[in-house]
């Protein structure tokens, strides 16, 4: 849990930056007064609450004591003030993944952030799966960057225990609670007999002139606005530049062509059978991460430029506080923090 107080007068609430929970919870970006540390904190109406919600949020809480990884979204302190229940949780300045292809790389990631982002992401699997749970909620809203460019993983409201009377179970169909916005990103055999299209539509692929047909090629693309660069089949237009710099005039967004290492990576992730899936461990091992030479902190901040973390957008001095708050909205204004399922 850190040293983080468990007293909310040690904390200066700044602004809203999100809702959640049937609108029980409210999201407070806020100052750590000891420090002046940034933190997110989850303000939860437990007098509103049934007791299904309350159970549900203890067994959140319960999952985030057991975890202790790099990689996953530590809570620096859990307490009660007057009827709230409140989360402490580290402020990620660069935002969810999400935000970053929705309002920054509109044409797609460069290829070795995809690969750093995706390194974290795994490790985090590993670690959730080899404590017998799997995440279910895994997707670019829940993958945050904090401000030295450590990738953490988030959404852990989803996350279900694979023991069942004492013995790790191979299957568990269960829906997760209060989380509708997750089902796209579940398993297929979770969704077996539910989301037809996932299961017998086009297998998802990566765009690049590898997988374009030809024909298309030639023909002016359109632009679809943030797109990750996985397409549902090689026939859906589109297509954005994987580097997450804006085109030039007369540059053809069909001209990435991403690396035979990434296409064998993303078709092992896309099995469909659950059985010929590798797991995270196997996929840590993958030649995709051999790119991979500099320590995360050191390298996403270079890869994500000219995007800046929102940080210091508080100024210490009384006088300056209105603008700083300005400031702080502004910069907070492309995040989509409402799906960051806190």
């Amino acid at each position: 849990m850190g040293s983080f107080l468990p007293d909310s007068s040690a904390y200066e609430l700044l602004t809203i930056i999100g809702r959640g929970l049937e609108d029980l919870m409210t999201v407070n970006l806020a100052r750590y007064r000891p420090t002046g540390e940034h933190v997110a904190i989850r303000r939860i109406d437990l007098e509103s609450c049934t007791n299904e919600m309350v159970n549900y949020l203890q067994a959140e809480l319960h999952v985030s004591k057991l975890f202790h990884h790099s990689s996953i979204l530590p809570y620096r302190s859990i307490f009660i003030a007057q009827n709230e229940l409140w989360v402490i949780s580290p402020f990620m300045a660069y935002g969810s993944a999400r935000d970053l292809i929705s309002s920054h790389f509109t044409d797609g990631m460069n290829e070795l952030a995809i690969a750093y982002i995706l390194l974290g992401m795994l490790k985090a699997l590993d670690y959730i799966h080899h404590m017998g749970y799997v995440h279910r909620s895994v997707k670019a809203s829940h993958v945050l960057i904090s401000v030295d460019g450590q990738v953490c993983m988030s959404g852990l409201r989803s996350i279900i225990s694979l023991i069942r009377h004492g013995q790790r179970a191979r299957v568990v169909h269960d829906f997760p609670q209060y989380s509708i916005k997750v089902l796209p990103w579940l398993s297929p055999e979770v969704l077996q007999q539910m989301l037809l299209e996932k299961l017998n539509g086009t297998v998802p692929c990566l765009l690049d002139t590898t997988t374009i047909p030809p024909e298309e090629l030639t023909m002016k693309p359109s632009r679809s606005g943030a797109d990750s660069g996985i397409c549902e089949g090689p026939s859906t237009g589109g297509a954005h530049h994987s580097n997450g710099e804006p085109s030039s005039s007369g540059s053809h967004p069909y001209s990435r062509t991403f690396s035979p290492h990434f296409h064998a990576f993303v078709e092992l992730c896309l099995q469909r059978d659950p059985e010929k899936r590798p797991s995270a461990s196997a996929l840590i091992g993958h030649s995709f991460f051999k790119q991979i030479k500099r320590r995360p902190s050191e390298a996403l901040p270079d890869l994500f430029r000219p995007v800046t973390p929102i940080t210091g957008f508080v100024s210490t001095q009384p006088q300056d506080a209105a603008s700083g708050l300005a400031s702080l909205e502004s910069g907070l204004s492309h995040m989509d923090v409402d799906d960051w399922d806190f």
